[in-house]
């Protein structure tokens, strides 16, 4: 059986302070649980527990113990894993039945929120599955890109950004969220058709591409002659370059065309949220 130490500090960092009410001196304190009256997160946003990393774990807990309290809320038969999954299972695999752990009374949005942070923190979550969760804040709990970048820890921008990766081809997700590329390497594959993100997405780790030399294979497919008219797209990049402004400007995917008599201005958006902040923006923010 571990020891707890009421004295220490859970050292679960600042983004989790912001979200956990913190013990005052006086306040409770981590107590033992049995491990078996412990039932795991189902707002978890990890999807996959590496086997190695969990076997590292545990032989460290067989020698020190757990150091670290877990975070549960109580529930009917017994607790329910907020934070320390990972600590959870390695502790089962040691053959420890019960386990230091601080209970906290907690909001589902806010259980999925810091699971996210911890995971964060920790490294754990890759560039999918932090997606994911951030898009389950936004549909189940109706929280804003705002409200989430505020509970995470996160700037608004990046928030937005993570997000975008849910709308690449799933081949592209699939080898995202399994290491074969880097997000650098999935943003780079967003300005490509999603066939063109298909064919990519395998010479990548196959031929071993960096990120600026797939967004160079990117440009070059996308600018390569066609059948079909081009619509008055220039041959010198001064669209691209126009376009490339844009998107800075607007912080987000812009896409010009011409036309004969003209042209059009295509600006894309993601939420309702991106909506209003690109309205404001073009706007003045008079409505």
């Amino acid at each position: 059986m571990t020891q707890s130490h009421p004295e220490r500090r859970t050292g679960l960092g600042r983004g989790l302070e912001a979200l956990i009410p913190q013990t005052t001196s006086g306040g409770a304190a981590p107590i033992e649980i049995p491990i078996s009256r412990i039932r795991g997160n189902p707002y978890q946003p990890r999807q996959r527990l590496e086997q190695k990393a969990l076997e590292s774990l545990a032989g460290s807990i067989a020698v020190h113990g757990v150091l670290q309290p877990i975070l549960v809320t109580e529930v009917l038969d017994g607790y329910q894993i907020i934070a320390g999954e990972r600590r959870v299972r390695a502790a089962q695999m040691v053959g420890l039945d019960h386990i230091p752990a601080i209970v906290r009374q907690m909001a589902e949005r806010d259980q999925l929120a810091v699971a996210i942070v911890e995971n964060i923190q920790r490294a754990d979550l890759n560039a999918m599955e932090e997606a994911h969760g951030y898009r389950q804040l936004a549909d189940e709990f109706k929280l804003t890109q705002d409200e989430i970048a505020a509970r995470v820890g996160r700037a608004r921008s990046t928030v937005a950004n993570t997000l975008r990766l849910l709308e690449l081809e799933p081949s592209v997700q699939e080898a995202l969220g399994d290491g074969h590329i880097t997000e650098g390497h999935a943003r780079a594959l967003a300005g490509a058709s999603p066939a063109t993100q298909r064919q990519l997405v395998a010479s990548i780790a196959e031929r071993g591409l960096s990120v600026r030399q797939t967004e160079e294979l990117v440009r070059r497919l996308r600018d390569r002659p066609s059948t079909k008219p081009q619509s008055g797209r220039d041959s010198d990049g001064q669209l691209e370059r126009l376009e490339e402004d844009l998107r800075q400007a607007l912080g987000t995917k812009v896409l010009l065309a011409r036309s004969r008599k003209g042209g059009r201005i295509v600006i894309e958006y993601y939420s309702d949220e991106d909506f209003s902040r690109l309205f404001d923006r073009l706007t003045g923010g008079v409505s």
